[in-house]
């Protein structure tokens, strides 16, 4: 008999908050995180605006420590600290059990570019022993249980854009089978550093509102010009139904009950314009959840900002959903924490739980101008109201990775 999945904690490091209620404070009341950045002069680049991480407070480790560790690793322990501390979880004496699958896109890219700079100044034997250990995308995972003691399954999905989403729902076939009783799951990621912005300059995919940061982010509006670079973490605890009862856990937020996946096969960074990849692993999700497309209340999209996502993505819904596409309300919450890469599934998938639990879904904001070809309801600029049973999370990666989550209210 497979095992029910619930989430049970939830942390956040993200441009709109480093706490769970600040963030969803934030998201709920449409406040944009984007900026002009901060961490470097960006007076050199076509695009000057990211969601920077702000106020970021780690006490929990000496600094000693920290300088061993890049920002991506950081944010995931912050996370995961937030994340257990809202679970009320004691996991003494059972810590083989507790896994730690943590995805990011891209890794430790800072102390990339700060270990090549003293290599080209000063000589190899000046560039650091711990460079390597900081930068593989495997160390946030490492590091979790390093911190906290867990001993199960562990390892890192790196899966671009969709690493965080890819983590939660291989953690979820894992509960789901009873290879772990508890795994602490999502993304991370820091790459606003020069060379990150750069690359993604160059691929003229980042949009360059830099006059007005705050509205340079607009899933499915006819002005849209690109995505906007940001970064953060989320972590969730997800447990075995069983394993939560048998606690008495105090809270649950949703219950996961499908997660579909695929790839577009099609291009290394474009989406297939006939959003076929996206329509093959919103599909496996309902199977998997043994659910319809009628059964689904809410959307939460991918949604970057970017001419093809955005069209692809639209065009994808309406090929699963048909009509009943245009009765759905579908927001992004990227138009206000900007697209946090490999930390993006994860994050979004945390808001869709909450959506799911409170019965609000945050809104698409810097919704002006209607796209022909972006016709659904994107729930513009305001949070709505509305009864969430079961909610769907979107995240699609570079080189077509795709993987959609299944969210239901939980009920005995």
């Amino acid at each position: 008999m497979k095992e029910r999945v619930v989430v049970t904690g939830m942390g956040v490091v993200s441009p709109i908050g480093n706490d769970l209620p600040t963030f969803w404070k934030n998201l709920i009341e449409g406040r944009s995180g984007i900026s002009r950045i901060t961490a470097f002069d960006v007076s050199q680049f076509d695009s000057k605006i990211a969601g920077e991480v702000k106020n970021f407070e780690i006490s929990f480790i000496d600094k000693k420590s920290l300088k061993r560790m890049d920002k991506f690793v950081q944010y995931a322990l912050k996370a995961t600290y937030e994340a257990l501390l809202d679970s009320q979880i004691n996991l003494e004496g059972e810590k083989e059990k507790v896994g730690v699958i943590i995805g990011a896109g891209i890794g430790g890219l800072r102390v990339i570019e700060e270990q090549h700079e003293i290599l080209l100044k000063s000589g190899p034997s000046k560039v650091s022993p711990f460079l390597i250990p900081m930068l593989i995308p495997d160390m946030a995972s490492a590091q979790v249980a390093i911190k906290f003691g867990f001993k199960g399954v562990n390892y890192a999905t790196v899966s671009a854009c969709a690493s965080g989403a890819h983590a939660i729902a291989t953690s979820f076939y894992l509960l789901r089978n009873g290879i772990m009783d508890v795994i602490i799951t999502g993304g991370t990621e820091a790459c606003i550093t020069p060379l990150g912005l750069a690359g993604f300059c160059s691929m003229k995919a980042l949009s360059t509102k830099n006059d007005e940061p705050e509205k340079a982010s607009r899933p499915f509006d006819k002005m849209r010009d690109g995505f906007v670079m940001a970064e953060g973490a989320g972590i969730v605890i997800l447990e075995t139904l069983t394993h939560a009862k048998k606690r008495n856990a105090s809270k649950i937020y949703a219950e996961i009950i499908g997660a579909g996946m695929s790839c577009d096969a099609y291009h290394i960074t474009a989406p297939d314009p006939e959003g076929e990849g996206a329509t093959i692993s919103m599909k496996n999700s309902l199977i998997d959840a043994k659910i319809s497309a009628d059964d689904v209340d809410y959307i939460n999209a991918h949604g970057t900002s970017t001419k093809l996502n955005d069209k692809s993505e639209t065009f994808a819904i309406k090929k699963v959903f048909g009509k009943k596409a245009y009765d759905i309300p579908v927001s992004s919450n990227k138009s206000m924490i900007g697209h946090l890469l490999g930390a993006a599934g994860a994050v979004e998938f945390i808001s869709t739980c909450l959506t799911v639990k409170n019965d609000i879904i945050p809104p698409t904001i810097n919704y002006e101008f209607p796209d022909p070809e972006c016709d659904l309801d994107y729930v513009p600029n305001k949070a709505r109201k509305k009864e969430v049973n079961i909610a769907i999370s979107n995240s699609f990666g570079f080189g077509g990775h795709n993987v959609t989550l299944v969210v239901k209210k939980f009920s005995e």
